[in-house]
């Protein structure tokens, strides 16, 4: 009996996980990943707002799947697993509330499942404090409700690296089998580069292992196919789309956007070009503080002879991060959700190495006041920044749908097509289709334009001061919210 238990426990160290009995750690453990998945959906339902409107890239991926207005251009780099997300309901209701309850139920039970499959390698109180973590950052809370697939990333990079965890040390586990396959697809579906960058530390771990690199690279594959081959369909073949793509994101190569990224901490959503100075340190204080604890957490996790657990979220965290902060030349706080979500591991495990470091009377108490008092500091500074973020982000949004209804009044009305200035979003509020003839978004030609105003009511979108494109410089101008419009003559005068 003696000798089975050993063996029980150095079987344990070798494959990383804890040597104590995880059937009653994970009883124990459900109402606190419960727990902090469900304040994560009601803080989403509370603090965003289900009424907040479509934001731009919302509105190209709504638009593919919805039955209400055209869809936009789809542009190279974007992939449609985000649009699939949302068909139950957008392709039947145009409700954006409706939308965003659904995204907040289904984002609280993802990070329910993603955080369940690491009950097996990590301590329910910390796994419970690396949901938290994660849950509690505005950038999470913000995109959690959002049609938008960073979270997705998030989410399945978490529970493709917890499942890996659990084939290393059970390759009977037929769950986490299908969990390492999920993952890796969930991820695909929603970025297929993304997934490439979480899973590099997954796909060199797995080198030895023929079976588990093969589940790996088929979760990949399963999804990222679609996109190969709307490549060729739609984008003039692989290399062409990933040309296209890498131009549209500035050119990827190597770009410090460290910096970038730190300025967009404030609640840019998007940060291009990023120029401005630093925000306060007080909102930047936990950024810096991530790779320290996450340093610390790996330490005990090597000292405790549970390493890999720990060791391998953060390594996949960090390739999950590098594109983002040197090989392009913008920032979005977004980009960084899968390295967040995978560092929280071992910053949990840091933080609970602090609050648990070997201390006696006054200095235990102390150690975990400081922690305590840390982490209510960090909250508040998360949800001022959320706060800042939804309310500034609302305003864009109203903004959007004045223009729109001022379209209305014009008689730009659907079946309709709008160009110019910020086309893509105001089209979707009004109902219209979008067409450019220049930039990211290029779909149509200058002479396709003119002619189609002969026969659908078009309307090109300028700011105050600005010129429009040749072919509208005749066209009637009227005021459209902030904005000048630019109306078809055919429309001016049927009014």
């Amino acid at each position: 009996m003696g000798d089975g238990s050993n063996a029980t426990m150095t079987s344990a160290s070798r494959t990383g996980s804890p040597p104590v009995t995880t059937r009653a750690r994970r009883r124990w453990g459900e109402p606190w990943l419960a727990t902090v998945a469900g304040a994560f959906t009601l803080a989403q339902l509370c603090l965003v707002r289900p009424d907040l409107g479509l934001g731009w890239d919302e509105t190209v991926y709504v638009s593919q799947v919805s039955g209400d207005v055209p869809a936009a251009f789809f542009s190279a780099p974007r992939a449609r697993g985000i649009s699939l997300l949302t068909a139950p309901i957008a392709s039947w209701s145009d409700s954006t509330a409706l939308l965003r309850v659904y995204l907040a139920i289904l984002s609280g039970l993802a990070l329910y499942f993603a955080l369940r499959v690491w009950r097996a390698h990590v301590m329910p109180h910390v796994l419970a404090l690396a949901g938290a973590l994660f849950a509690s950052l505005w950038v999470t809370l913000f995109y959690g409700p959002q049609a938008m697939p960073n979270y997705w990333v998030a989410v399945g990079g978490l529970a493709c690296v917890g499942c890996f965890l659990r084939v290393r040390a059970d390759a009977g586990d037929r769950a986490a089998w299908w969990g390492v396959f999920a993952g890796a697809a969930l991820m695909a579906w929603m970025r297929p580069m993304d997934a490439v960058y979480v899973v590099l530390p997954l796909l060199v771990l797995a080198l030895r292992r023929p079976r588990l690199l093969a589940v790996l690279v088929a979760g990949l594959l399963a999804v990222a196919g679609e996109w190969v081959i709307e490549a060729y369909v739609s984008y003039g073949g692989l290399a062409q789309r990933l040309s296209d793509a890498s131009r549209i994101q500035g050119g990827l190569g190597w770009h410090l956007a460290v910096a970038d990224q730190l300025r967009s901490l404030a609640g840019r959503t998007l940060c291009r070009p990023c120029t401005g100075s630093a925000p306060n340190p007080v909102v930047t204080l936990w950024w810096f503080a991530l790779p320290v604890l996450a340093a610390l957490g790996a330490v005990a996790a090597v000292r405790a002879r549970r390493a890999l657990p720990i060791l391998l979220p953060l390594a996949c965290a960090v390739t999950a991060a590098v594109p983002y902060l040197f090989l392009i030349g913008y920032a979005a706080p977004r980009f960084l959700l899968p390295a967040y979500a995978l560092l929280a591991v071992p910053v949990a495990k840091g933080l609970a190495r602090l609050a648990t470091a070997p201390a006696r009377g006054t200095a235990r108490a102390l150690a975990v006041s400081l922690v305590a008092a840390g982490l209510a500091c960090h909250l508040a500074v998360q949800y001022a920044v959320l706060e800042h973020t939804v309310h500034g982000s609302a305003a864009n949004r109203e903004g959007w749908s004045r223009t729109a209804s001022a379209l209305h009044a014009l008689g730009v009305r659907p079946p309709c097509l709008i160009s110019g200035y910020e086309a893509v979003p105001i089209a979707f509020y009004t109902g219209c289709g979008s067409a450019q003839t220049a930039g990211h978004d290029t779909s149509t030609t200058a002479a396709a334009l003119t002619r189609a105003a002969h026969r659908t009511p078009i309307a090109v979108l300028a700011l105050p001061g600005d010129r429009p494109p040749a072919y509208a410089r005749t066209w009637p101008v009227e005021r459209a919210g902030a904005l000048h419009a630019y109306v078809a003559p055919r429309v001016a005068q049927g009014r």
